[in-house]
């Protein structure tokens, strides 16, 4: 049997973004007409939202928290390079950039020869100060990708797949991953299968992968068809171990996205994300509890605004299925910075 080493952390927008504009989208919302006066309040606030923002609207906090990012994402790229997979299978999500009003597939392995991005094409910055017009390109896998569509077919999983990007050569849970692990610009060698999952579901073409307008926070359910289930993913995330585990390639199984967003958190008049609902599932992430996982659903999920960590949910049924529990693991807490984040390692 194949090894498979399975890896989850985030693709953090907001890292490629300056330090005074981590908090970019709750100024937005804050901007947004319907938002009710007494939530403009600071009072009105978690006290630790308050603490973030400080003085400087949470450039200070910001450029603190880069730092720690940096080095998780540091000791992920360590654990990839000491494994050396010969194919990583990446869920993540496609807010309204391949995927469109065409076609919305609840998962997608991308089986793509190669990926060529060029993501400062229309952004005056960028943390390495790299040109405009700087274009990287990164391996796929279409062997790997036909073996693993092929294999869920059997097992059952009705996954799309594709040779060639639609609509946008690759999206950003994947894209901004890759940069993000190549920090220091070593180069990224291994090749990468993009495994898209339908994350924002009842929201996804209405908002276009960003926020909806508050007036709209009560009619989200009469929008589009939901995202997969909780569920459903964990059972694609087993299907997948198995069939990679069966293949000829070591496999990385990642799984790449923050967790509860600040503006997905309607209750929250879209200001702060649900820290207690991320910390309750991580709490049994760490503990390898999968119940917990399991009996998840699809109002939780979006009562809470955890949209993307449906990534998540398949990256946990691979691990349920392998019998791993997390080797090394950490939350990160935030309330001002749209999203918690969380990293995870589960050895071979």
């Amino acid at each position: 049997m194949a090894e498979i080493l399975g890896l989850g952390c985030t693709h953090r927008p907001v890292m490629l973004r300056r330090n005074e504009d981590w908090t970019g989208m709750m100024r937005t919302s804050l901007d947004d007409p319907d938002m009710p006066a007494e939530m403009k309040d600071p009072v009105r606030w978690p006290a630790k939202l308050r603490e973030e923002l400080g003085n400087d609207w949470g450039a200070g906090a910001a450029g603190r928290a880069r730092e720690v990012y940096r080095r998780h994402f540091a000791q992920t790229r360590a654990t990839l390079d000491d494994f050396k997979p010969d194919v990583i299978v990446m869920f993540g999500d496609d807010q309204y950039e391949n995927f469109k009003e065409d076609v919305v597939p609840p998962f997608a392995v991308l089986a793509y020869d190669g990926h060529e991005i060029e993501p400062w094409k229309n952004r005056a910055w960028n943390p390495w100060g790299e040109p405009n017009d700087k274009r990287f390109s990164f391996s796929g896998h279409r062997a790997a990708g036909k073996y693993l569509a092929s294999g869920l077919l059997e097992h059952g999983i009705d996954a799309a797949y594709a040779y060639n990007p639609l609509h946008h050569p690759l999206g950003h849970a994947f894209a901004y991953t890759l940069l993000l692990l190549d920090d220091e610009r070593r180069g990224f060698g291994y090749p990468v299968v993009p495994f898209s999952v339908n994350c924002y579901g009842r929201r996804v073409n209405a908002a276009r992968g960003l926020r909806l307008p508050l007036k709209m926070r009560d009619k989200i359910r009469e929008l589009d068809p939901p995202s997969p289930s909780p569920a459903r993913c964990m059972s694609v995330g087993a299907a997948t171990a198995r069939v990679m585990a069966k293949s000829p390639w070591r496999t990385a199984i990642m799984a790449s996205s923050s967790w509860s967003h600040s503006f997905l958190t309607e209750k929250n008049y879209q200001l702060w994300p649900d820290v207690a609902a991320d910390r309750r599932l991580y709490d049994a992430l760490e503990k390898g509890e999968y119940a917990t996982w399991h009996d998840y659903t699809t109002d939780e999920i979006e009562n809470s605004g955890q949209h993307e960590v449906l990534n998540w949910f398949c990256l946990l049924g691979a691990m349920e299925e392998l019998g791993r529990k997390p080797d090394r693991s950490t939350f990160i807490e935030t309330w001002a910075f749209v999203s918690p984040v969380v990293f995870a390692h589960y050895l071979p």
